[in-house]
């Protein structure tokens, strides 16, 4: 058996209990888990991503050594497959880090895991699938948490810090359907399922005559099922996903920036380690992007400014132009749609310069908004 050729995966005691694997030494089911293949419909999806679609569970004989690496993460088919990107990165660059057992991942349900029956705009709070995996951070159970920079709120817990963003990935949004081929080809009435509320509104404000299912949620998976068995008509999933689970087969057509501006963070993985564990910081620190990082530290400047949350449709983009310089873009919309309020700015490409832009964006459109502007 080559190096890590069956990765080890634990399941926090706050995930589901799984009495498949044997209990190791640390108190962990260690499972041995090899990326299955996705159905739906007549089509069959392969891809590592798929690994928790229909995962074959082995057991695994307890480890001889403790991990010097113990990767805090969600358990869905996305989340794990960041997980082993991440993992992979370290074991290319850190030799101690690709022998094996080196490097143990550990699956932490979230409370968002949990409820999936109400929209994530009523279940209400921040970091409803980092709170958990921070905990178990600052508890000492994990070493380092990969989040989908998207869902990490705007502050971090104490004891915390955030040093390392994955190069992005695409930041489109991908149009899927079984019947047409692009959103313009819906038929007035037509159902689109979509969790969340950026994507609503931008819809609305162009195509005011679809209707939107809002508590379209679940993983990639179970989205696609939805849309086969004729739930919707067809849904709207970040590219950058799709790409990570080797899914692209999937996609009827890509929505352009201008059609579709992106989530603040999307596309972009976070890697966050304890303040005091400098080792963890220096393996970070090998992997950091710093193109990525500085772009979303623009957009997060621009979200923290309005203070957004699941109840507030916003979208903020920063990317570098050819000639080296950052393009920032920011909108908040009302909720139904009527209203889509949109800015700019263009500067350097540098921290002070970005976090300022994302701020000053934010605050124009907090004054043009005005009072109650979410609350349509």
């Amino acid at each position: 058996m080559g190096v890590f050729s069956s990765p080890s995966i634990s399941h926090y005691p706050m995930a589901r209990p799984c009495n498949l694997g044997s209990l190791s030494r640390h108190g962990f089911s260690s499972l041995s888990l090899k990326p299955p293949a996705f159905s739906t419909g007549g089509k069959k999806f392969h891809g590592f991503g798929l690994i928790r679609a229909s995962v074959a569970v082995e057991q695994q004989a307890e480890k001889t050594k403790v991990a010097l690496v113990r990767i805090g993460t969600r358990g869905s088919p996305l989340a794990l497959a960041q997980a082993h990107e991440t993992r992979e990165k370290l074991m290319a660059i850190h030799p101690e880090l690709a022998e094996d057992g080196a490097i143990q991942i550990v699956i932490i349900k979230t409370t968002g895991d949990k409820i999936l029956s109400q929209p994530l705009a009523d279940i209400g709070g921040k970091g409803l699938f980092t709170k958990e995996i921070d905990d178990a951070l600052i508890n000492g159970d994990i070493d380092i948490a990969v989040h989908s920079m998207k869902d990490v709120p705007t502050y971090l817990p104490e004891k915390t810090i955030l040093p390392c963003n994955l190069p992005r990935e695409d930041v489109r949004d991908a149009f899927i359907s079984l019947s047409v081929g692009s959103l313009a080809e819906l038929p007035a009435g037509s159902v689109i399922g979509t969790a969340s509320l950026r994507r609503k509104s931008q819809l609305l404000n162009r195509y005011p005559s679809l209707n939107v299912l809002e508590n379209f949620r679940g993983n990639v998976q179970t989205r696609l099922r939805k849309l086969n068995e004729g739930v919707v008509q067809a849904t709207l999933l970040a590219l950058a996903g799709l790409r990570r689970l080797n899914m692209t087969e999937t996609v009827t057509s890509i929505l352009s920036i201008d059609e579709m501006l992106p989530a603040v963070a999307q596309g972009a993985i976070g890697i966050a380690c304890r303040s005091d564990d400098d080792k963890m910081a220096n393996y970070l620190a090998s992997l950091n992007h710093e193109e990525t990082r500085l772009a979303v530290v623009c957009e997060r400047a621009f979200l923290e400014t309005l203070d957004g949350s699941c109840r507030t449709p916003i979208a903020g983009y920063a990317s570098r132009d050819e000639d080296g310089n950052c393009i920032f873009k920011g909108l908040v919309a009302s909720p139904d749609g009527t209203r889509v309020l949109e800015t700019s700015r263009r500067g350097p490409y540098a921290i002070d310069d970005m976090i300022a832009m994302g701020k000053d964006a934010g605050k124009e459109l907090l004054s043009r908004a005005g009072p109650g502007f979410f609350d349509s």
